[in-house]
């Protein structure tokens, strides 16, 4: 869970979760739009981000939470396996770096 969520979630984001759910129509996006690209390691994406359940979607905040608020506009639904795999976009490490001259 998010450090932003640690004393629970709002009514307000509660109803922001469904409607990116909702206009996805529940599939995970994170995985289909290439967010999950962006992240070295394995997953495995289950394809879809129900409102309720055991399996219930996440919704993604795709340039971080701290950057872009709450705005559906850079939200989209996930699954879990994704949107733990990703984690924050802003906490991402540092590529390695490469030499880019020989002495």
């Amino acid at each position: 869970m998010s450090e932003a969520w640690a004393k629970g979630s709002t009514r307000e984001w509660r109803r922001t979760r469904a409607l990116v759910l909702a206009r996805d129509l529940y599939r995970c996006r994170a995985h289909t739009d290439g967010w999950c690209d962006h992240v070295p390691g394995d997953h495995t994406c289950t394809g879809t981000a129900p409102l309720d359940g055991p399996d219930a979607g996440h919704a993604h905040h795709t340039l971080g939470r701290t950057v872009t608020g709450d705005d559906p506009n850079h939200i989209v639904a996930a699954c879990a396996p994704c949107n733990l795999h990703i984690g924050d976009p802003t906490k991402q490490p540092d590529p390695p770096g490469r030499s880019v001259t020989r002495w």
